[in-house]
């Protein structure tokens, strides 16, 4: 039963929200139980990973539109059962519960999130009705449909005509034209390679980006996608970008390495076994030589590092 506390309360000692006693009370049992201390120290561990790796803030545009969406959608919404005034009414749990500052975080993500899936299913399949719009300058300009509107600035009516003039922003889709080695181009290029939800669009980058691993910047984000992406072949267009700065760059010789020892393709692996071959002599290569000789699962993997540790000379 004590684990069982401990265990349900190791993220509020993370985040440094338990009382006194409370938190003298776990660090007692954390200091006994081996199984409780790996707990704390995985919890302590992935927040600090999410620290490092934080997600992009939403744009100021999506911000304003979602949240008038949301607005909207709670002030037409009818009242039903207590439960669902619970949900649409947060001051009710405000007055009912005293949230810590994590939980109300939790719960303000949540529900920022769920007010945009709302917003989108009630709003955004909804078709415009109306004829065209008129711009300022006096052309006719079809209105934009409501998933693009971002915010309304300003609404006057003409009483002699009964005209209605409308001023709004509008979320729109961008394209931006220019050669590879233009600055806002690359900064895409690296934003698509970290960020990007596609994995074909991501290997287009990588390639792209390829073309200039001579940047430091560039080899990093090389780097990244080697050891996070979750697409075998942006992890391998990564790694033979990046090939040709391991003898000189301890980064990448390291990053390759860790390719080797850790990632679960073993096409990725065999790749960067072939990558570290010039600079097999090197003390971590033979290392980790050695080691995928005695415990590697692959039995070609293990072959091609003893033939390569063979090839070495013998150390003193």
């Amino acid at each position: 039963m004590k684990c069982e506390w401990v265990r349900e309360n190791i993220v509020l000692q993370v985040y440094g929200e338990l009382a006194d006693d409370a938190r003298h009370e776990l660090e007692q049992h954390v200091a006994r139980c081996a199984d409780c201390a790996a707990e704390l120290k995985a919890e302590q561990e992935f927040h600090a990973l999410l620290a490092q790796d934080r997600a992009e803030d939403p744009t100021p545009n999506l911000l304003a539109s979602s949240r008038m969406r949301l607005q909207e959608a709670l002030e037409t919404a009818q009242q039903g059962s207590f439960l669902s005034r619970l949900v649409v009414d947060p001051m009710n749990w405000l007055r009912a519960i005293r949230f810590s500052p994590a939980l109300a975080s939790a719960i303000l993500i949540v529900g920022f999130a769920g007010g945009i899936g709302t917003s989108y299913k009630l709003f955004g399949a909804r078709p415009v009705t109306g004829g065209p719009a008129v711009a300022t300058d006096g052309s006719a300009q079809q209105a934009p449909n409501d998933a693009s509107i971002a915010g309304i600035n300003s609404i006057v009516q003409d009483p002699s005509t009964n005209q209605v003039s409308i001023k709004y922003n509008t979320v729109v889709p961008q394209e931006y034209h220019g050669p590879l080695n233009d600055q806002q181009v690359q900064q895409l290029l690296l934003y698509a390679a970290r960020n990007n939800y596609n994995s074909g669009v991501r290997v287009d980058s990588v390639g792209l980006l390829a073309q200039r691993s001579s940047d430091q910047q560039v080899r990093e984000a090389l780097m990244y996608a080697l050891q996070n992406d979750t697409n075998p072949g942006v992890r391998l267009k990564s790694l033979d970008a990046l090939g040709n700065y391991v003898k000189t760059d301890t980064n990448v010789r390291d990053a390759v390495l860790r390719a080797l020892v850790n990632d679960e393709n073993s096409g990725v692996r065999i790749e960067a076994l072939r990558l570290i071959e010039p600079v097999k002599a090197d003390g971590s290569v033979r290392g980790v030589l050695m080691a995928l000789t005695g415990k590697d699962t692959s039995q070609y993997i293990k072959s091609q590092a003893r033939t390569m540790l063979a090839q070495l000379p013998e150390i003193d």
